[in-house]
């Protein structure tokens, strides 16, 4: 089945970095986009990151400029760099990839979780 494992998350300054990994398993790895979420409290999870099977990144508006994924298929694994991190970028952040079936429904699949804090 399909699974998924982040790690690398923390408690950083403001104005720091972070890397967060995503390892992946049992999907066709090289073929799949993935992407990262996070989500604070009492709010869903939004959108961060888009890193397409070819290696183009797409960023939500927030993080343009500061945060960086990339992957490496030869160790099924992704990662977010976060630079110049801000009290706002905390949260959860979960590593996210999905499958279209025949009928054309997306089924997704997501990590457990890695904790995110920004504070001084």
């Amino acid at each position: 089945q399909v699974q998924l494992v982040e790690s690398g998350g923390g408690l950083v300054q403001p104005g720091g970095s972070l890397r967060l990994s995503c390892a992946a398993s049992g999907i066709s790895f090289s073929l799949n986009a993935m992407a990262w979420y996070r989500q604070t409290p009492g709010t869903e999870r939004a959108l961060v990151a888009t890193i397409k099977s070819i290696g183009t990144g797409v960023y939500t508006d927030s993080v343009k400029g500061r945060f960086t994924s990339s992957r490496d298929n030869a160790k099924n694994t992704v990662y977010l760099q976060m630079n110049s991190l801000k009290p706002e970028d905390t949260g959860v952040y979960y590593c996210n990839t999905w499958q279209i079936d025949r009928e054309g429904r997306r089924k997704d699949y997501w990590g457990q979780g890695t904790q995110v804090t920004v504070s001084s």
